[in-house]
């Protein structure tokens, strides 16, 4: 592991010790899961393609002996994944999904998510379906379909970082544990094997896949090529419409520190890293940028439940924000072993939706869409850096409209 991944190591160990005194910011609960799992519908291009094909359905495994190492979910039960495995040429190919689903960052937070799958085996679905960087069709994935895909579940609270607990209020902060066990128990199962691999997540999950990608590296043999994805996981410390830091307040005394933003990480790492980023990234716009406790009036309300209601000086803020952000990844650009996606879209987690990761109408950057340009740049067929132009020039976005 790098030395800044160390670092936030060792930083958020504290910060989890510590979380009785780090109190406030919930915004009712929003922090508990992921956005695109509310109530959404399409609009602009992608309209008609929010339909999702159901029929690969994946069952959950739990980590059998994980307990024994401490290896254990906010509630104590056992953490799980789902694998379908690969065939063919992909046989001993692996992709590794890290779920995301926000973060809980007080004991009140916390112990409600241990009712939730966020926080607890008992309550994750035994089957979920695999779509988009997960579908076993070669029409839908055109480059991973045949790998082992695997999907594993969040419920550490902290991006599957962090190693302490609170046994007042019978919590179990194990998320560096989690991730251990859970490669531990498919390197006995074959990865140790690869010779390919692929780790990937999206929101809470992409950061995850930024924190552990060197790790991900040095745990599988010099010889397997190994390269990450992160997607939508390039949270950023911005300023919100109040002119404070919604985000960095939530992360309280960790971001002191100047370690948890994925803008202090991505330059450090060794390991080849595909950015994948909305530039208004539908999640940030909401719950960074404009939530209701820097817009105690709603005037921004209507504009961050569908972009088409934004006013001029809405959107000049939201461009502010796009150009914080692509100053923030010039330095990442620079490393020729390295990869992005950044459209002018409204969307969070473009990996898992088969309409946006791969499909008739899916976004393109150029003429290419995200599929076909993770696939080139991971296969070396031709490097892929592209930055979309300003909105709202981009007419193939699937932008997220929130109900």
């Amino acid at each position: 592991m790098g030395m800044a991944l160390r670092f936030w190591g060792l930083i958020l160990i504290g910060f989890l010790g510590c979380m009785k005194w780090v109190e406030g910011f919930e915004y009712d609960g929003l922090f508990h899961f992921n956005k695109t799992e509310m109530s959404i519908v399409q609009s602009g291009y992608g309209a008609s393609a929010a339909v999702v094909d159901y029929s690969l359905m994946v069952g959950l495994t739990l980590i059998q002996g994980a307990a024994a190492k401490g290896a254990v979910c906010l509630d104590g039960t056992l953490p799980g994944y789902h694998l379908h495995r690969g065939s063919g040429s992909g046989a001993n190919s692996w992709l590794i999904q890290l779920e995301g689903g926000g973060w809980c960052n007080t004991i009140r937070a916390c112990v409600y998510r241990k009712t939730t799958r966020r926080g607890s085996s008992n309550h994750m679905e035994k089957q979920i379906p695999f779509t988009g960087i997960l579908s076993n069709k070669a029409e839908e994935n055109p480059d991973f379909f045949n790998w082992n895909r695997v999907k594993v579940r969040y419920c550490d609270g902290a991006s599957f970082a962090g190693d302490n607990e609170d046994k007042a209020a019978q919590l179990h902060f194990r998320g560096q544990r989690i991730w251990l066990a859970a490669m531990e128990d498919l390197m006995s199962k074959g990865m140790r094997y690869a010779n390919q691999a692929l780790l990937s997540g999206c929101s809470a999950g992409g950061l995850a896949s930024i924190l552990h990608c060197d790790e991900f590296r040095d745990l599988l043999p010099r010889s397997t090529k190994v390269k990450c994805l992160s997607d939508a996981g390039l949270f950023m410390d911005a300023v919100d419409v109040s002119g404070g830091h919604t985000l960095r307040n939530f992360f309280g005394g960790v971001v002191s520190l100047q370690c948890f933003f994925p803008q202090n990480l991505i330059a450090n790492i060794r390991t080849p890293m595909f950015l994948l980023n909305a530039a208004y990234d539908s999640w940030q716009v909401q719950a960074s940028l404009a939530p209701p406790s820097a817009d105690p009036h709603g005037n921004w309300h209507d504009c961050k439940m569908n972009n088409e209601r934004c006013s001029t000086s809405q959107i000049q803020f939201l461009q502010e924000f796009r150009n914080h952000m692509l100053n923030l990844i010039r330095g990442f650009s620079r490393f020729p072993k390295n990869g992005l996606f950044i459209n002018s879209c409204f969307a969070h987690c473009q990996s898992e939706r088969q309409d946006t990761w791969f499909s008739d109408n899916s976004p393109l950057i150029g003429n290419k869409g995200i599929a076909l340009a993770v696939g080139d740049w991971y296969f070396d067929r031709e490097g892929f850096k592209a930055i979309d132009c300003a909105y709202p020039c981009d007419k193939t976005c699937h932008n997220l409209v929130f109900k």
